[in-house]
C-alpha cells in the first residue's frame, strides 16, 4: 500500500500523528492530499503547533483556496437557483456544495469542483432550457455522448456557464437507469430538507440518510473510485454529524429502499477501518475480505501524486463500466468509443 496515501490516512485520523515526520514524508503527505483534493481538510486538521513554518503557509494558502472554491460554489447554487425558481420545480443540492450550504462538518475546507443538482426526471426539458436560456451551454459537442447521456446515463450532458466558467450536473437520479441497483429518485426529492432563506431558500439538501446513501452510492456503484479517500471522508463526517440510534435504522432503511445495502455498509466498514469512524456493533467494525481491493484502490496514491497499481486502477476502471451496462450494450459502448478514438 502507498506510503503517502497511508501518511495522509494517518493525518487525516490522528493529526498528532505528524509530529514525528521529517522533510521527505511532509512533501509525500502534501502532494498526495493535493492530488487527493483534500490538502483544504488537511489544513484545518492539523495544529500549527506541529507543522513546520514552511508547511504552515502551503497550509494556509489551502484553506484560503478552500474558501474562495466555496463562495464561489455558493454563488454558482444561487445563480441556478434564480435560473430555476419561476419554473416552481424542487432542486436539490448535492455532494459538496450541499455540504457547505447546509453548514455541515464535512464541508470545511472542502475542495468543491462542478456544482451538481437533482431534479425531477419529469422536469429535465424545462429546467434545460432555462439553463440555457441563463447562459449555461453544453460541453459535450459529440453527437454520440449527447444521446448516451441522454438515454441511458442519471443526468444530462454537462453544461458550462460561458461566463462564469463554472460547469452544472444536472441529475434526476444518483445511478444510471442501466446500474444494478435502482434507488428511488422520487422518495430522494420528497425527503429533501429545503434549506432556510439565510442558506439559499428554495432550494433543498438530501436528508442525512440519503446524503450517505448517495455517497456510499458514488464510491462503490458508480465509477472507479479515483479520489476515494477523499469521499470516504465524507462519509465520515456525516456518520459523525449525525451519529444516533434513530439516526443507524433510518440508515438501514433507506438503504435497502435505494437498493444500495451493499454499498453503505462496505462504507461504513471502510470508514472506520481508515478513520475509525465510531459505529454501533450490528454494523461492523471489522475487515472483510473481501474489502481488501477495495482499500488497495484507496490507497493507490505515491509521494508524487500519482496511482500506482496500474491493473488495479484498470480493473476498478473495467468495474465501473460493468456496474453502469449489461454486457451487450457495454461491449457495443467501448466500441464505439475506441472506434471514435482512432
Amino acid at each position: 500500500m502507498s506510503h503517502a496515501a497511508r501518511l495522509l490516512v494517518a493525518a487525516l485520523r490522528d493529526p498528532a500523528s505528524v509530529g514525528a515526520l521529517g522533510p521527505d514524508d511532509w512533501t509525500a503527505l502534501l502532494t498526495a492530499a493535493r492530488a487527493e483534493r483534500l490538502i483544504g481538510t488537511l489544513a484545518v486538521r492539523l495544529d500549527a503547533r506541529i507543522v513546520p513554518p514552511e508547511v504552515t503557509r502551503i497550509l494556509a494558502d489551502a484553506a484560503e483556496g478552500a474558501a474562495q472554491e466555496r463562495r464561489a460554489a455558493l454563488w454558482e447554487a444561487e445563480m441556478a437557483r434564480r435560473a430555476l425558481a419561476p419554473l416552481g420545480v424542487p432542486v436539490v443540492l448535492l455532494k459538496g456544495t450541499a455540504f457547505v450550504a447546509a453548514g455541515l462538518d464535512a464541508g470545511r475546507c472542502r475542495a468543491i469542483g462542478d456544482l451538481d443538482i437533482l431534479v425531477p426526471r419529469a422536469a429535465l426539458p424545462e429546467v434545460e432550457r432555462a439553463l440555457i436560456a441563463a447562459g449555461w451551454e453544453w460541453v459535450k459537442a459529440d453527437a454520440y455522448d449527447d444521446d448516451y447521456y441522454r438515454r441511458w446515463m442519471h443526468e444530462l450532458p454537462p453544461l458550462i456557464h460561458r461566463e462564469r466558467d463554472r460547469m452544472i450536473d444536472v441529475h434526476h437520479t444518483i445511478l444510471p437507469p442501466t446500474a444494478r441497483p435502482t434507488p428511488d429518485a422520487a422518495a430522494l426529492i420528497v425527503d429533501a430538507v429545503p434549506l432556510g432563506p439565510e442558506q439559499g431558500g428554495g432550494l433543498a439538501v438530501l436528508s442525512p440518510a440519503d446524503m450517505i446513501v448517495h455517497a456510499a452510492a458514488h464510491l462503490f456503484a458508480d465509477g472507479d473510485m479515483a479520489g476515494g479517500l477523499r469521499n470516504l471522508w465524507d462519509i465520515d463526517r456525516l456518520l459523525r454529524e449525525y451519529a444516533s440510534d434513530a439516526f443507524w435504522q433510518t440508515l438501514g432503511a433507506r438503504a435497502t429502499l435505494h437498493e444500495l445495502t451493499g454499498s453503505v455498509r462496505r462504507a461504513v466498514r471502510l470508514a472506520t477501518d481508515l478513520y475509525a469512524t465510531p459505529v454501533p456493533a450490528e454494523w461492523g467494525g471489522g475487515r472483510v475480505a473481501g474489502d481488501a481491493p477495495y482499500r488497495r484502490r484507496l490507497f493507490a496514491r505515491d509521494g508524487w501524486g500519482r496511482q500506482p497499481y496500474p491493473f488495479t486502477r484498470l480493473g476498478f476502471y473495467v468495474r465501473s463500466h460493468w456496474l453502469r451496462m449489461p454486457p451487450a450494450m457495454l461491449a457495443r459502448h467501448l466500441w464505439i468509443k475506441a472506434t471514435k478514438a482512432k
